[in-house]
């Protein structure tokens, strides 16, 4: 039985895009190199700034009539050795940075021959700038107000773009923030590496025209090379193989039982839209240029160079920066990212460091270096191949295919060529004689691409939301502030500031507990205490009533004001259509006018010959007033730019130091004013504790006449330090504790107490036992008892307990209020009473104002002296928690 064959997967058919007969010739400029000695011999010569001209040196064989062959070569623009870094970049790099804030794609590279000087155009030294910070620069000066918050994009690792709420963006944020094991980005104020200073000096900042405001837009950096024609992420942190060991000399493995994994080659892929991506590569969200510039020199550390004969760091792979803009619009309020991946627009800029071509009798390389400058040509010349094969298709009509695939380089920018952005590069030469043979094909290969056309990229659409939401959403907070102050209505300081007040401003809850039936005082008050909440809850009501009601009127009003100019948008509508129709009727006019003036073109001729002799001189005139003139108003707005430029740079030093002074002397007072509370708080709590030690001890008791053996010997001196558990028979309790209800207790025993288990101790359900204060344990519980023992007057122990509530402080810690203290005492009951009671001292005494049993030691301790704000104590005897 045969079975059932299963077809393929058929391939997913590539967007539609939008046809475009407008093209571009691929922009070729050439950079000279100065010499490095000026006695060398020079083969370049610099005719024009579009003509370059190439003489061969004294040594080489000339041609069959016995002359020397001079080439010239015609470029977009040539760069002399006087050009700036900031000139370079003015004309090639600037218009792709402008489209890539446009959503459109760029692509940059640089081509020469080996220490032709491609390395500084593209990176520069300090101070000196090259293409690369340069761009970096000028993007997030453009999008520095309108930065996303970290995260709110996230890639989804097919070459796409995710977008996020504000609560997920926090939630990663706080996850990146957790993970200490991942090392961050250094910021722009932490530089690591003393390597680089500043690239760009603040004179030559600048900022791209047009951005859109009603946008959001966060830039991603990767960095990725390839070398031998494999592809290798230069960001990727080293992975460690836990099971590798590592062996000595002796045969035993080492302590440190890993070892690093070799980076593993990465693959190109296909996203849906038919465009080449690096699969797995990093891909790290950057938010200044000198963030993304400490990225980019991570990964150039990691770079593969070497020394040869022709370049002591020759760099042998080819190198690509790729810097992703995302853009995404804001909502219909101006507020948030629209949470629509459709509405994503991602826009990229490649910027490719190619490796030189050389030739390996003049490196004189062997072993893998012989392999690397091999792998190198060869990708190189895979590029020539596509650009002649796709020259030959656009000039003779032919349909070969393109060998994108044979090399590395090639099939990674295909789409660029296909029509995916536009084409850039820049001819790097150097003048000296013994590169001549090299140069030449250099300039034969850029004259070859000037002559491919690579298709325009279109505009693409833009959501259908109206402009200047962020504007408006910031006027109408701006607006709704105002008119609250001028109508007294409260802002929002003044609304958190006067909720706090009035929770505050509560009057205290009185004790609820009733212990007599015949209490008439307790419920009164707590019913007081009630009403008095009540009145004030009413007023916070009638407050926010007013406040909405305020709100509410002002909301009308501005539909109302919106409405109008709604109306006034369609009026103007209507009159741009009645425009638009009176634009078609110009046209056909044009179009009639223009079919008469090709009737009166051949008499145009005859005069145009005769003044095509006055015309030159009149041109070459005029581009000389112009160049002068453009020198002059450059020179002026410069002038202009550094006056502005230096007297902001002096209105925001003055201004940080005096928000630095401000900010010093607030803290200073604040830290004194903490000390000085602390010392009073300790003041007070030492009042309390002399202020009780003198009211509860006892005046020690007079001797018997005739004590008894055990009664003639002196008691020693017992302290609040454990004593032993006394013997004898049981003890009874005078007193059990109160402390009873559904709170959670922190039972605070000190360790140097003593264990009595025949006293009746306090029943505290669901409390957490400590023995030294904790933080944690406070933060858990909403009541706190300390057991405090001592020695009572007739050398007993006494059980005192302190009882209190826990308050959160506005520092995020915890306090103790303590408001209760029960008094435990212990006594022998089948033994006779070691000491007198006063009551019955007076009475056999005859004294007559003896007060009864309220006089008596035992029942004077036996009673619980409950404390609250305003007793001996003190209102700031607390007991304070660490802070958080």
């Amino acid at each position: 039985m045969l079975r059932p064959t299963k077809g393929r997967t058929p391939r997913r058919p590539a967007p539609k895009k939008p046809f475009n007969n407008q093209k571009d010739p691929v922009g070729v400029y050439c950079r000279a190199r100065p010499l490095s000695c000026d006695d060398e011999e020079c083969c370049i010569e610099v005719i024009s700034n579009t003509t370059i001209q190439l003489h061969a040196p004294d040594g080489l064989k000339a041609n069959r009539n016995g002359e020397y062959k001079e080439t010239q070569y015609s470029f977009k623009k040539v760069f002399g050795i006087k050009t700036t870094q900031m000139e370079l970049f003015g004309d090639v790099a600037k218009p792709l940075v402008d489209d890539v804030m446009h959503g459109k794609n760029g692509l940059l590279f640089t081509y020469g021959v080996t220490g032709s000087g491609k390395t500084y155009t593209m990176t520069g030294f300090p101070g000196q700038g090259g293409l690369l910070p340069r761009c970096l620069d000028m993007i997030f000066n453009s999008i520095g107000p309108y930065q996303a918050k970290r995260f709110v994009f996230k890639p989804d690792d097919k070459n796409g773009m995710e977008v996020q709420n504000q609560v997920d963006a926090l939630l990663e944020r706080q996850k990146r923030d957790s993970q200490q094991s991942v090392p961050k980005t250094p910021s722009s104020r932490q530089r690591v590496d003393p390597e680089f200073a500043d690239m760009i000096r603040p004179e030559e900042a600048c900022r791209a025209e047009g951005v859109d405001e009603d946008s959001s837009y966060s830039v991603f950096v990767s960095y990725i090379e390839i070398y031998n024609n494999y592809i290798y992420d230069l960001l990727e942190e080293a992975p460690v193989d836990p099971l590798k060991a590592k062996w000595n000399s002796g045969g035993t493995p080492l302590k440190s039982n890993t070892e690093f994994i070799p980076p593993q080659s990465k693959i190109l892929r296909e996203d849906q839209n038919h465009n080449m991506y690096v699969a797995g590569c990093t891909e790290v969200e950057v938010k200044t240029t000198d963030e993304a510039f400490d990225v980019f020199w991570k990964g150039q550390k990691k770079r593969r160079i070497a020394n040869t004969q022709l370049n002591r760091e020759s760099s042998r792979s080819h190198s690509v920066f790729i810097i992703k803009l995302a853009q995404a619009p804001l909502d219909a309020d101006g507020d948030n990212v629209l949470q629509d991946k459709n509405q994503v627009s991602v826009s990229q800029l490649c910027l490719v460091d190619l490796a030189g071509s050389e030739r390996t009798s003049r490196t004189r390389a062997e072993g893998s270096r012989l392999r690397e400058a091999g792998n190198i040509n060869q990708s190189l010349m895979t590029l020539r191949t596509c650009m002649e094969v796709l020259r030959e298709n656009q000039m003779c009509g032919t349909n070969k295919m393109v060998p994108y695939r044979d090399s590395k380089v090639t099939h990674f920018f295909k789409n660029y060529f296909d029509g995916e952005g536009k084409v850039r590069m820049i001819v790097c030469v150097n003048p000296k004689a013994d590169d001549y043979e090299e140069t030449l094909l250099v300039m034969r290969f850029a004259e070859m691409t000037q002559e491919v056309e690579i298709a325009r990229p279109v505009d693409r659409p833009i959501c259908g939301f109206a402009a200047g939401r962020r504007q408006r959403n910031q006027a109408f907070q701006d607006e709704l502030s105002r008119r609250l102050e001028e109508r007294g209505g409260p802002t929002d300081k003044e609304i958190t500031a006067g909720l706090s007040q009035m929770l505050q401003s509560f009057p205290p809850l009185p004790p609820c507990q009733i212990n007599d039936p015949t209490d008439d005082q307790t419920l009164p008050r707590l019913i007081e205490a009630l009403e008095r909440r009540y009145k004030m809850r009413q007023s916070m009501v009638e407050e926010y009533n007013k406040t909405a009601n305020t709100l509410r009127s002002m909301l009308q009003e501005m539909d109302g004001s919106i409405m109008s100019k709604e109306n006034f948008i369609q009026e103007q509508r209507g009159k741009m259509g009645e425009k638009d129709k009176y634009i078609q009727d110009q046209k056909s006019e044009i179009d009639r006018l223009e079919k008469k003036s090709k009737m009166l073109e051949y008499k145009i001729d005859i005069l145009q010959k005769t003044t095509n002799i006055y015309e030159e001189d009149k041109r070459s005139l005029q581009h000389e007033l112009d160049t002068r003139d453009h020198r002059l108003q450059r020179e002026v707005s410069e002038k202009r730019r550094m006056e502005a430029r230096m007297q902001g740079v002096v209105y925001d030093a003055r201004h940080q130091w005096e928000k630095e002074t401000e900010r010093r002397v607030n803290a200073k007072q604040l830290e004194m004013q903490n000390k000085l509370w602390v010392k009073d708080e300790k003041l007070k709590q030492l009042k309390a504790i002399v202020t009780e030690c003198k009211t509860d001890t006892p005046a020690r008791p007079e001797k018997p006449l005739r004590p008894s053996r055990e009664k003639d010997r002196v008691p020693a001196k017992r302290s609040a330090s454990p004593s032993p558990v006394p013997t004898g028979p049981p003890v009874r309790a005078h007193r059990r504790s109160h402390s009873a209800g559904g709170e959670r207790w922190v039972d605070h025993k000190p360790s140097t107490n003593v264990e009595q288990n025949t006293v009746l101790q306090p029943n505290l359900p669901n409390a957490i036992k400590v023995t030294t204060p904790s933080e944690k344990a406070l933060s858990k519980c909403d009541k706190y008892v300390l057991t405090h023992q001592e020695v009572a007057s007739d050398g007993e122990i006494q059980t005192k307990l302190i009882k209190g509530e826990v308050f959160k402080t506005r520092a995020g810690g915890q306090s103790v209020q303590f408001t209760d203290i029960e008094t435990l005492k212990q006594e022998d009951a089948s033994a006779p009473s070691r000491k007198r009671r006063s009551s019955e001292n007076r009475a056999a005494h005859g004294d007559e104002n003896a007060e009864g049993g309220w006089t008596d030691v035992e029942n004077r301790c036996s009673v619980a002296v409950e404390m609250r704000a305003g007793s001996n104590l003190g209102p700031g005897y607390q007991h304070h928690g660490y802070q958080k």
